[in-house]
């Protein structure tokens, strides 16, 4: 057998191109996301006087009150929709036109969407609006499925977790933007809202303007095209000359491994006995991340800023405080997830979550009986954040694109991103019946579920850090076969052993 040539130590950081790579994609995918959940909160009653004012025009009676209240309804909930039907088609996408090319393609719905929500005050057509809102949502459904497969795949394995952690951060940052360009001072205002709506043309564009100039994903390019020169090629552009060629016998002995095995379609995952306990993490963690409840806890943010004295010119200025605190948690937990690990970072984000509900279902039961005791609901709002930022927030998506070899992955973020898209628009229909029925004591039902997905992270959920993705398979085969896990590990070391001396 030949000498292999000595490998120089990884670098801890990663290089410029793959840090502009993250934010390349960033912008264009979670970030779409976040910034089209933010600005909708913002123009409320000026697109309420819109409807108004072009039903009266159309048909010359004033719109009744429980038909306004459903139009807007659409309007906010549709992009739940879009964002459904951009998970079911994320994944295909990914296989057909590769990772890089499923985003490019996705910023034309995008700039589509933002031209309908443009144009839809200046004609008077409100269905406009809502078509925008729909499409703006399969952009974001396709984003936070497709992003996580390109950041997870272009990544070397001991920075996976920290570049994985991107699609959060421009998530949250995308909240915050949101936020911030919704105010009164600048596009919050009557006579901007429709350029508010429209303004997610700009990441589009930067995203169209960008991403070209970076590779495609080199796991995409060797694995699913067969392409080893330009998987070599993007290699070297991320990782540098003298690192790249660790990364390739990793990427080979993945290929190896699967034999030539075709991406699979998502129902295929129901019925294969080697991904169930994968599968069943996706969607447990996926749906503990919607559940957890941290709808409820902005929900009552503003109810418990003003017993805490703030006047209400004032709370969307504090309310930055809880975008800040969400974009502040996920760089923290993107510098802490490579050092700690994910399952330690998770589980206590869950243990924290379960305490602070604790605490809030007695200080909003309390609220009015000291004074003091609404400034502890208020630091126990931000310390909810902080702590779901830290865990759930984060890493949810992380696991799901590194617990999946390649066959699988593409469909197994299609997966996650429907019981996501599904959880996030159940959550909506049912939390204001939850909270009239159950009131503060409604985070009884989320310290519960969190309690409970925490326990489900401590009896199965495996380290992942510093794990190659085939070495996540192996300890997810003492799951899923059980007895036969010898069997299964013994023939998946001897694969690698082949390859090895080839």
């Amino acid at each position: 057998m030949e000498s292999r040539p000595l490998l120089s130590a990884p670098s801890k950081f990663p290089s410029w191109t793959l840090f502009l790579a993250v934010c390349s994609v960033g912008i264009g995918g979670t970030f779409q996301y976040g910034y089209n959940v933010s600005i909708i909160n913002a123009p409320t009653q000026h697109i309420h006087k819109f409807l108004n004012e072009t039903w009266v025009s159309r048909y010359h009676v004033e719109l009744n009150p429980n038909l306004l209240t459903f139009l807007w309804s659409v309007i906010a909930s549709i992009f739940s929709l879009g964002g459904l039907c951009g998970a079911l088609i994320g994944g295909s996408m990914a296989i057909q036109l590769g990772r890089k090319g499923a985003l490019l393609m996705n910023n034309v719905i995008a700039i589509l969407a933002a031209i309908l929500m443009g144009i839809s005050f200046p004609t008077g057509l409100f269905e406009l609006l809502i078509v925008g809102r729909f499409l703006i949502g399969i952009n974001s459904g396709v984003g936070l499925c497709v992003q996580p497969l390109y950041l997870g795949e272009v990544a070397p394995k001991h920075l996976r977790g920290g570049m994985a952690m991107g699609s959060s951060i421009f998530l949250t940052g995308g909240i915050l933007t949101g936020q911030i360009i919704g105010l009164r001072e600048i596009l919050g205002a009557e006579a901007y809202w429709p350029l508010l709506l429209s303004s997610s043309c700009v990441p589009a564009f930067a995203q169209l303007l960008f991403l070209p100039w970076f590779p495609e994903s080199p796991r995409y390019l060797l694995i699913d095209r067969g392409d080893e020169l330009s998987c070599a090629k993007a290699l070297k552009r991320f990782h540098g000359s003298s690192q790249y060629q660790r990364e390739m016998e990793d990427i080979q002995r993945e290929c190896f491994a699967l034999d030539g095995e075709k991406p699979k379609k998502p129902w295929q995952l129901f019925t294969d006995r080697a991904v169930r306990w994968q599968l069943v993490t996706v969607v447990v963690m996926t749906m503990g991340q919607q559940l957890s409840g941290i709808n409820a806890i902005y929900f009552y943010a503003t109810y418990v800023f003003e017993q805490a004295g703030i006047s209400a010119e004032k709370i969307p200025y504090v309310t930055l405080g809880t975008g800040a605190c969400e974009c502040l948690t996920a760089l923290t937990c993107g510098l802490l997830i490579d050092r700690v690990g994910r399952r330690y970072l998770i589980l206590g984000g869950y243990l924290l979550m379960t305490l602070w509900s604790i605490v809030l279902t007695f200080s909003l039961t309390y609220q009015e009986l000291y004074p003091w005791v609404p400034y502890v609901s208020m630091m126990s709002i931000f310390a909810f954040i902080l702590s779901f930022g830290l865990g759930p927030g984060g890493i949810t998506n992380t696991l799901t694109a590194e617990i999946f070899v390649q066959s699988s992955r593409p469909a197994a973020c299609m997966i996650g991103g429907t019981v996501s898209w599904i959880s996030f628009f159940t959550i909506g229909m049912l939390f204001p019946f939850i909270v009239k029925g159950l009131k503060q004591y409604c985070f009884v039902v989320f310290l519960l579920e969190c309690s409970l997905v925490a326990a489900f992270i401590f009896l199965v959920i495996p380290e992942t850090k510093n794990k190659s993705f085939l070495e996540i398979k192996k300890e997810f085969h003492k799951l899923n076969f059980g007895g036969k896990s010898k069997e299964k590990e013994t023939e998946l070391n001897e694969r690698s052993q082949l390859h090895d001396e080839y």
